[in-house]
C-alpha cells in the first residue's frame, strides 16, 4: 500500500467543484478545502507507486479547473495514543 498527501491548485473559483469530484474517488481517503498557497489538500491510498502515478497523472491532473499538483509521498506515519 502507497499512501500519499497531494496538494492542489485550482483556478479561481474551482476549489468545490474539485473538491466534490474528489470525494466520489475510491482511491481518495480524505479532502480539505483550505487557505494558502494551495487550495485543496487530499490523502489518496494506492496499491503501488505504479497506481498512484497513474491515478494522479490520469485522473486528478486531468480534471477541469486543476491547475497544479504537489505530491507528497507517506514514508512513515504515527498514529496519536489516545
Amino acid at each position: 500500500m502507497v499512501t500519499a498527501i497531494v496538494l492542489i491548485n485550482t483556478d479561481p473559483g474551482g476549489e468545490e467543484e474539485v473538491y466534490n469530484k474528489l470525494k466520489g474517488m475510491s482511491e481518495v481517503t480524505e479532502t480539505y478545502i483550505v487557505y494558502g498557497v494551495y487550495d485543496i489538500v487530499a490523502k489518496l491510498d494506492a496499491s503501488d507507486m505504479d497506481s498512484l502515478r497513474n491515478f494522479i497523472s490520469n485522473n486528478i491532473r486531468k480534471l477541469p479547473k486543476v491547475r497544479s499538483t504537489l505530491t507528497m509521498i507517506i514514508m512513515e506515519s504515527k498514529t496519536p495514543k489516545k
